[in-house]
């Protein structure tokens, strides 16, 4: 049952929503999973995917691929990945788009506003009871 009347449930205005979506809607529609590593590390479970990121391929021909994102491609919903590429008949080489949800984020490129994006997300994840760790010594 629909919770929230002001928002659609309708699947042909949901895709229109999305394929009309502006650049910045389209940043946060881009998200992708951390690994493992990540995921425990910094409490998050997924960040928009951004250039100098490094990611592995889970899905499609290309799974087990890992590279450095070298284009995110917000037009398309696709992201370019470096030493990622196929060869056209006419010689020319040209980079493979992938889907964000369709890769795994390894390693990510931090500065300032992405460091404050995952301290709110986790501080958010945390009051939410996601990620708490389970204190086995306090059990009597």
């Amino acid at each position: 049952m629909k919770q929230n009347p002001s928002v659609s449930s309708s699947r042909r205005k949901s895709r229109q929503a999305h394929f009309a979506a502006p650049s910045n809607i389209r940043r946060k529609l881009m998200s992708s999973h951390l690994s493992k590593e990540l995921r425990d590390k910094h409490g998050v479970r997924s960040m928009p995917i951004r250039k100098g990121d490094e990611v592995i391929v889970v899905r499609g021909l290309n799974k087990t691929h890992a590279g450095k994102v070298i284009t995110v491609y917000r037009r398309k919903f696709r992201v370019h990945i470096e030493r990622l590429t196929k060869e056209k008949s006419n010689g020319q080489t040209v980079h493979i788009p992938i889907h964000p949800s369709n890769v795994y984020i390894t390693k990510l490129k931090i500065d300032r506003d992405r460091k404050n994006l995952i301290e709110r997300k986790a501080a958010h994840n945390k009051s939410k009871g996601k990620w708490a760790k389970k204190d086995i010594s306090s059990v009597d």
